[in-house]
């Protein structure tokens, strides 16, 4: 059976105190809602559609950065979770598989979780994602007798026998499209809140002869994100979540609390993390790969064997071959670092291209801006960059060559030549100690 994801979106999210919409708000550097979306992946829908209501042009904009064919449907009044879906009507005509419903807000719902549900699809025409609550506090509770949900009630519907109930309403709710907008209907407002509550429909699918279920699922993947507070324990919980996944497959955190993980990090096994480090998005790290303390990496790769940091720095477009190393305040961005080339100290580069096996002096700068235009440096295999080299781009380095310290190149250098870019050095004699007594002198008068 075909899948069409709707995931709602449209809240503004008061409790953020933010002018951009509440599922936009980040969690590991990605939109939370880009956590729902991906989690539905799993599933391999044929549609997706988005409720965007408040912010919805930004919505529907970060939607396509996700995946172009997102569709968005508007929620232009805030009428409720079963108004909100209504919405999806239009995008899903003609439609004939199911529908799951996914909340922006709730990013951490398991793939396995989804597929129980699809699964418990098979034998019911409705299935619930419910949960058992340490506090149940404002959930709406699932009523159930046995294996079958009766009806789910609203928190401020419900009496007292229902509100001890623990086992609660996540929202997520999977079944027939046709028949979920059928059942969507048949909802009225004639409740506390007076709106078209989507829990409504296990009542309304009961009554017309159609079975319901609930699969449960721990509490933690409900996790609902509405406040700053909250949107920081959901970034704990996605890094100690994330954390557990690389060691249990074999990556090895020194310690793992100091270690910050993108939504999209991969690391490969037999790789080692030392402490303090942060991925930001696009990096992979391939197995038995070192990334040392105090570094930060984005948008780079990282070879087999490479060597990063301590307190390295990898932009974007960071590409390191195997057994490279980049040692203590080494910036590397939109480079390649060939097998074996080094950067240990002290030195930024930048669109550059290094060859095997070459040795980049502590100071090295590829001077690649000119203010309008960047330019590229291209340096050879073998070749030894001296010290306090500043290599003015475009320039080429040729294999095997060398550049002399503190110097300032400005033309390609060929294969095998030494390049001397710097001014003759001139000895004054006695200068220093005439100078030094001069100055002392100045000092002892001020200060008299």
């Amino acid at each position: 059976m075909s899948v069409a994801l709707i995931v709602l979106a449209a809240g503004k999210g008061t409790r953020m105190q933010s002018d951009l919409p509440k599922v936009l708000h980040p969690i590991a550097h990605a939109p939370m809602l880009w956590h729902a979306l991906r989690a539905g992946q799993v599933l391999e829908p044929e549609k997706t559609v988005v409720v965007a209501g408040h912010g919805a042009d930004l919505v529907e904009a970060s939607c396509k950065d996700y995946d172009p064919e997102i569709e968005i449907a508007l929620q232009t009044e805030q009428l409720g979770t079963g108004h909100a879906v209504a919405q999806a009507r239009e995008a899903l005509a003609g439609f004939e598989g199911d529908a799951l419903i996914l909340y922006g807000d709730t990013p951490f719902i398991d793939e396995t979780t989804l597929q129980r549900m699809t699964e418990a699809r098979q034998t019911h025409d409705v299935v619930v994602l419910g949960f058992e609550a340490a506090v149940p506090g404002q959930y709406g509770r699932l009523v159930t007798k046995n294996e079958t949900l009766l009806r789910i009630v609203e928190f401020k519907d419900a009496n007292e026998t229902e509100r001890a109930i623990t086992l609660c309403n996540s929202g997520v709710v999977a079944a027939k499209a046709d028949v979920l907008f059928d059942l969507i209907d048949a909802v009225d407002n004639n409740n506390a809140s007076g709106e078209y509550y989507l829990t409504d429909i296990v009542g309304i699918a009961r009554e017309r002869g159609l079975s319901a279920t609930v699969v449960r699922c721990d509490e933690a993947e409900t996790l609902g994100v509405n406040s700053r507070s909250e949107l920081a324990a959901a970034e704990a919980l996605f890094q100690t979540k994330a954390r557990q996944a690389l060691i249990e497959n074999g990556v090895t955190l020194l310690a793992p609390d100091t270690v910050f993980l993108s939504w999209d990090t991969v690391i490969g096994r037999d790789a080692e993390v030392e402490q303090n480090v942060v991925f930001a998005p696009g990096v992979t790290v391939e197995s038995g790969a070192r990334i040392r303390a105090f570094s930060h990496l984005e948008g780079a790769h990282v070879s087999r064997g490479a060597i990063v940091g301590p307190y390295a720095r990898l932009r974007p477009g960071a590409e390191l071959a195997e057994n490279t190393h980049v040692g203590n305040f080494v910036e590397i961005k939109n480079a390649v670092l060939h097998e074996g080339a080094k950067a240990n100290h002290l030195t930024y580069i930048g669109d550059a291209e290094v060859g095997e096996k070459t040795n980049i002096g502590a100071g090295t700068i590829t001077c690649n801006y000119d203010g309008v235009f960047k330019h590229k440096t291209t340096i050879g295999k073998q070749a030894f960059i001296g010290s306090n080299t500043m290599l003015v781009a475009p320039v080429t380095i040729g294999d095997e060559a060398m550049t002399a310290s503190g110097s300032v190149v400005t033309e390609d250098v060929p294969d095998g030549a030494l390049a001397l870019g710097r001014s003759k050095q001139v000895n004054k004699p006695n200068l220093a100690q005439k100078l030094f007594a001069k100055l002392r002198a100045q000092k002892a008068r001020k200060q008299a």
